[in-house]
């Protein structure tokens, strides 16, 4: 349990966008629980089945279909004089919205429920086991969730395998779910997470959610810390800083591609990578462009990274 002095921190409030959305009537006695993971997931089927109701809009299509924060709200069995507070969060891999707003978005409302002094029972964080392997998109949604919650807050998160019934039944399921916890999730099962499989009944969303609501509730994740104790900009957030290798993870990919391209592999697929790369760089210097750190920040931040290289 991380120990608070003060709630006085306010810098996030700095971030708030007119869009945002959050709860009218938010509770001290309100229990938040964030479900995450890549985009097409099952976040929104996932809500719906452990509420009991369609109140998230599911997406079929494969562009990214929660863009803005929602939050749904039910009386657990367990629980009958508190509300539940789930919250379905847009993924890191969104299609149309880059990965700074989507922290930003995320940071925000959990800042102002830490604010709201509601407590923060723990993480579910879902991912597809119809997933042949670790792809790059689920690789960087787990990076910036693990970034997002902090080694206090790991022993609280439940990693939830979905869409069991799109598999056949001759083991793969079992076989990659083994790799998950073998080799992705090893360090946070390591720190305490547990992983479980919801199957789409209502009983397995609820056994997940119990299984959280059980456990002592988180004082903060990280970013809450941070946006809130400590007084930290988003920019300068550990998942902020994440977007600092993706850049970096993306010079290398150019700097690999070009000396391919410079060994005569001009085939259209190099080429398509190579262009890919580029925009994606750009993409990526604009989000950083628009943390807008302090230049003495920046300096030392620079002298920091230079030392340790």
């Amino acid at each position: 349990m991380v120990k608070v002095k003060n709630r006085k921190g306010n810098s996030w409030k700095r971030e708030v966008k007119a869009d945002d959305v959050f709860l009218s009537d938010p509770k001290d006695s309100d229990v938040v629980i964030p479900i995450m993971g890549p985009s097409g997931a099952g976040k929104s089927t996932f809500i719906n089945t452990l509420i009991g109701q369609e109140v998230a809009s599911v997406g079929h299509e494969l562009q990214s279909h929660t863009a803005h924060i929602q939050h749904f709200t039910f009386i657990h069995p367990s629980l009958p004089n508190r509300r539940v507070v789930v919250i379905d969060t847009p993924g890191f891999d969104d299609t149309d919205i880059d990965d700074r707003e989507i922290l930003r978005r995320i940071a925000v409302w959990l800042a102002r429920s830490y604010d709201a002094k509601m407590k923060l029972a723990g993480v579910v964080y879902l991912h597809e086991i119809t997933q042949p392997r670790m792809l790059g998109t689920s690789r960087k949604n787990l990076d910036l969730f693990a970034q997002l919650c902090g080694p206090d807050a790991i022993k609280n998160v439940i990693l939830a395998t979905t869409k069991w019934d799109e598999l056949p039944n001759d083991g793969t399921g079992a076989l990659r779910e083994s790799q998950l916890k073998g080799e992705h999730w090893k360090h946070m099962l390591d720190m305490g997470s547990r992983v479980h499989r919801f199957d789409g009944a209502q009983r397995s969303a609820r056994r997940i959610v119990n299984y959280i609501l059980a456990k002592e509730p988180l004082d903060a994740v990280q970013i809450q810390r941070e946006l809130v104790q400590i007084g930290d900009i988003l920019a300068e957030t550990d998942a902020g800083r994440t977007l600092r290798f993706t850049l970096q993870e993306l010079l290398v990919m150019q700097k690999n591609v070009s000396a391919n391209i410079r060994r005569g592999d001009e085939d259209l697929t190099m080429e398509a990578k190579a262009r890919e790369t580029d925009e994606k760089i750009l993409i990526t210097l604009r989000q950083i462009k628009e943390l807008n750190i302090p230049l003495s920040r920046r300096v030392m931040r620079f002298l920091r990274l230079s030392s340790k290289s």
